[in-house]
């Protein structure tokens, strides 16, 4: 039982990390990230919405009528969105509220919350579907920080808003723009899949993505035809 509730909360942080192994949530990810403070800030909020969320669908799932359980999926994410929202409002530095802008309300439309909801929660107790938001936001946040300093530092030398190298006076554009972000994501997931690669070389097998990752697991395409 320890075993499976570590492999819970530990799964988003690299195996199925939602950005580095599944390439979810993209736009909040290539448009926060400019430095490490709004992608800590994106990341945190984004976890509080998945723990909350999870919990309630997993606690609502079998009461809640199979073909609107989309709609009420989403006004539950939309509730703690909202909460998120105004919590950031009222204590979070006015610049970083402003810097993370539309991109706290499209949470709710963030398909690695509905996806959690749909592929995990509506499945599994109240128990593992906080663990899996812990973990899945864990890995979000660590991704979007891990991010946020390699393009802040190319971009002027500074991690977390503190200048680390004091001589450099003239920014580099191209980490802080979109197709900046597009290549250092690139490298992230380059190396990613290296190490993963390598770590099956090593015990003499053959890297495949965790099988229950593919499209034949998702149901998120077919929501109409339900």
């Amino acid at each position: 039982m320890r075993s499976s509730s570590f492999s819970e909360l530990t799964k988003g942080i690299w195996r199925e990390n939602p950005i580095l192994a599944l390439c979810l949530g993209m736009c909040p990810t290539l448009a926060v990230t400019t430095n490490a403070t709004n992608g800590m800030g994106m990341g945190l909020s984004t976890l509080c919405v998945l723990v909350g969320s999870n919990a309630v669908i997993s606690m609502i799932k079998d009461i809640v009528p199979k073909k609107i359980r989309i709609p009420c999926y989403i006004v539950v994410i939309a509730t703690f969105v909202t909460v998120v929202d105004f919590l950031l409002k009222a204590y979070a530095p006015a610049s970083l509220y402003n810097a993370l802008g539309i991109f706290i309300p499209l949470i709710v439309v963030n398909c690695i919350v509905l996806g959690r909801a749909e592929a995990f929660a509506s499945k599994n107790t109240v128990y593992r579907s906080i663990l899996d938001g812990i973990g899945m936001g864990l890995g979000f946040t660590l991704a979007l920080v891990a991010l946020g300093c390699v393009r802040e530092f190319l971009t002027n030398g500074s991690l977390f808003e503190v200048k680390m190298i004091t001589p450099w006076s003239i920014s580099c554009m191209l980490p802080g723009s979109a197709p900046g972000a597009f290549i250092i994501l690139g490298f992230f997931l380059a190396g990613m899949n290296y190490i993963n690669m390598r770590k099956a070389k090593k015990s003499g097998k053959v890297y495949q993505a965790p099988p229950d990752l593919d499209c034949r697991h998702c149901n998120i395409c077919f929501i109409s035809k339900d």
